[in-house]
């Protein structure tokens, strides 16, 4: 909220008086109050809900309003006709690849994008129940939790909680039987962190999942073990699909309402979406053949549903998207595309490791090593050498209850990576940790991990969950590099 050319400046803030989290308990108005205090704008109201059986909470710099009265004497409002590109919302990215930038929502064709993906997309029929298991500040919650299930008529599950600690790892499946949920959209993390503390979903065996019939994840890259645990454990057709925060909606997925298949190729997000003209481009601008790394990029125009530009930066909108590729918006990923148009997403451009000449995705090299039964989640990020450029560093965390020691774990981990992607990776380093630093929404920051791996400055972004993971990295790193 420090005031920039980005700031929305809003009139009014509304906020609870806490937040609940496994074992504690977040205090979010002393959060506001340095807000406040951080920023030359300053909102005209400032509403609080506070919760239920914890004390009443206010602002103590100024005057704030009880959430409780003021609905109870609030009157209904007649709704205001608005042109269709008018601006819905403002929702800033995660801030993975540098500062959050503040995306632009229009709300006619987000609103009709978001409708035919219920049904075409996601294979929802209205009356149905639907489960986004996200938070709601994120575009997954916006367009799937809001908007477009109540747009199509579908009960939309909202759930404030962890797949485990809120009690335990059978939070999940306690849900879906117990709302009926026909279809649920995940991060791949949630499914890790279920593997990891319950690995046969013993706790979640019990409860019977009668009308569960899809599971969709997104929101960053899925391993393929981490996809075939949740088929065996869930026992319905899991699909990964693509978007991002700029889309609002997905752009390639496996389309179930249009007869997509339900057993695409592994490690596939789908083919590209109506309305998305996607291609993989290499740095010359030529199309990059069949399994041959490359940018993603989408064809202008954009469809209904996209963003129309950053708040308060027409500029950055067209820099950052639309030059680096004229004719294209560059999603700023990068993978390939197979023979039959499965379209295949590694990581961010990025986070492409250049060793001696080759470029390697991190997210190959993620995703052969969590075929080792013992790692459970990773992240790896290039390490500055003298000889070769840079060389991958792999940091992993281990399942609950391995018993076999770390050196003799890293060796079959190196011996699972030169398999799969082959020596010319120079796959040789990697360090074990507790836990990786992801923001809200499930997502690995590895450029800022990169520069703490190589001793460069470096700024968390305010969308990491618990920032204290990275001077627990650099404890670790300085024992081992």
């Amino acid at each position: 909220m420090i005031l920039n050319k980005f700031d929305t400046k809003p009139k009014m803030v509304v906020t609870a008086s806490f937040g609940i989290e496994p074992g504690r308990r977040v205090e979010y108005i002393p959060l506001l109050e340095k807000a406040l205090d951080l920023t030359l704008h300053k909102p005209e109201k400032i509403l609080i809900y506070n919760r239920p059986n914890m004390e009443t909470v206010s602002v103590v710099s100024r005057d704030s309003l009880d959430w409780e009265k003021e609905m109870a004497t609030a009157r209904p409002h007649d709704c205001v006709p608005l042109t269709t590109n008018h601006p819905l919302y403002v929702l800033y990215t995660s801030g993975t690849t540098g500062l959050p930038k503040g995306v632009v929502r229009d709300t006619g064709g987000y609103a009709v994008m978001l409708n035919w993906t219920m049904s075409d997309v996601y294979g929802l029929q209205p009356g149905e129940v639907w489960w986004a298991a996200s938070d709601l500040g994120w575009v997954v919650g916006h367009s799937y939790i809001c908007y477009g299930p109540l747009l199509h008529g579908n009960t939309t599950v909202l759930y404030e909680g962890k797949p485990v600690g809120t009690p335990d790892a059978g939070a999940y499946f306690r849900l879906l039987s117990e709302h009926g949920v026909a279809a649920m959209f995940v991060a791949p993390t949630a499914l890790r962190a279920i593997c990891q503390h319950d690995p046969q979903a013993s706790l979640g065996m019990k409860y019977p999942l009668t009308r569960f019939r899809t599971l969709f994840v997104a929101g960053e890259r899925c391993d393929i073990d981490t996809l075939n645990w949740a088929k065996k454990i869930f026992k319905v057709p899991v699909l990964d699909h693509w978007w991002q925060t700029e889309t609002g909606s997905p752009v390639a997925a496996s389309c179930v309402g249009l007869g997509s298949s339900l057993s695409p190729p592994d490690g596939q997000t789908g083919k590209p979406v109506p309305g998305y003209n996607v291609t993989v481009l290499d740095t010359d601008m030529k199309e990059a053949k069949p399994r041959i790394l490359g940018n993603i990029v989408v064809k202008l125009p954009l469809p209904p549903g996209a963003f129309t530009t950053l708040w308060k930066n027409d500029e950055l909108f067209k820099e950052l998207y639309f030059t680096k590729f004229p004719g294209y918006y560059d999603t700023m990923d990068a993978g390939y595309m197979d023979e039959e148009g499965y379209l295949y997403v590694m990581s961010r451009v990025d986070d492409v490791i250049n060793v001696a000449g080759h470029r390697i995705s991190a997210g190959a090299l993620e995703e052969a090593i969590l075929q080792h039964s013992a790692v459970v989640d990773c992240a790896v990020v290039g390490l500055e050498d003298p000889l070769k450029g840079h060389v991958p560093l792999a940091l992993c965390v281990v399942q609950n209850g391995v018993t076999k020691g770390e050196d003799i774990v890293a060796q079959e981990i190196t011996n699972l990576v030169r398999e799969s992607i082959g020596p010319v990776a120079a796959f040789r380093k990697m360090i074990f940790v507790k836990r990786l630093p992801k923001t809200r929404s499930g997502k690995i920051p590895r450029s800022t991990l990169a520069a703490a791996v190589n001793r460069k400055p470096y700024k968390i972004s305010p969308t990491i969950e618990d920032p204290d993971v990275f001077e627990e990295i650099e404890t670790i790193l300085k024992r081992h590099i």
